[in-house]
C-alpha cells in the first residue's frame, strides 16, 4: 500500500491499525482460526508486522507503484495488471502503458493492458 498522510500527521501505525480493524470487522466471522490467533483476538488475515518506508523521490514512488501494479501478475493471480480489479492502476494507469521495466533494470518483456 502506498499512501500520503496529511500534512503534520505522522501517526502511520494508528491509521493502519484502524484500517485493518474496520476491514476485518466487515468480513463474515466464519472459518477456522488457529489457537494463536484466538489468543491474540486475530483472524489470521493480516501479517503481524509491516514495513514502513518513507518515499523520498518521484522516481522511487514510480518504482514502488509499478511494483504494486505488477505484483498480482508476478504471483500468477492475473495475466495483466488491469485484470486485478482492486488495483490503483485503474485510477492512475493508462491502458497500453509500458511497464516493461521493474524499476531495477530487469525487463519484463511486455506492454501491459494493450487493447
Amino acid at each position: 500500500m502506498i499512501w500520503t498522510l496529511p500534512e503534520g500527521d505522522s501517526d502511520f501505525p494508528n491509521r493502519w491499525r484502524v484500517i485493518k480493524a474496520r476491514f476485518t470487522a466487515a468480513l463474515p466471522g466464519e472459518g477456522r482460526a488457529r489457537a494463536s490467533h484466538l489468543a491474540r483476538r486475530e483472524r489470521g488475515l493480516w501479517q503481524r508486522r509491516y514495513w514502513e518506508h518513507h518515499v523520498r523521490s518521484a522516481e522511487e514512488l514510480a518504482v514502488l507503484t509499478r511494483y504494486c501494479w505488477l505484483n498480482p501478475v508476478k504471483h500468477g493471480f492475473v495475466g495483466d495488471p488491469f485484470d486485478w480489479r482492486w488495483s490503483s492502476i485503474h485510477r492512475d494507469g493508462v491502458r497500453g502503458m509500458d511497464l516493461s521495466s521493474d524499476g531495477e533494470g530487469a525487463a519484463l518483456d511486455a506492454t501491459w493492458g494493450a487493447a
